[in-house]
């Protein structure tokens, strides 16, 4: 699956958790395409940023339940991948965030 980077990598996830990631342990969190796997992402993340990866993982984030009024409806699921890059590499772009 050597699509381009852009269709694999959907979004930076950035919470307190993902920058407390970043800081101690090297690690950026993506949220990627669903059907992409660990070979796929490891390649657009080092072709997108020009870095080397040491280890992917990723996990499915189930749907959640929502309710306006009177109506529900369900998030869609979607993928999440931890990607933790080799020791003296970084993403410069998320040094500032």
């Amino acid at each position: 699956m050597s699509l381009d980077p852009r269709r694999i990598i959907v979004s930076h996830i950035t919470t307190e958790r993902t920058t407390r990631l970043k800081e101690h342990n090297n690690e950026y969190v993506f949220e990627v395409d669903k059907a992409a796997n660990k070979y796929a992402i490891k390649e657009a993340v080092e072709k997108a940023f020009s870095v080397k990866v040491d280890s992917v993982r990723t996990m499915l984030v189930a749907g959640k339940l929502r309710r306006m009024g009177r109506f529900e409806g369900k998030t869609p699921v979607w993928k999440k991948a931890i990607v933790r890059l080799k020791r003296d590499h970084v993403i410069s772009i998320f040094e500032n965030i």
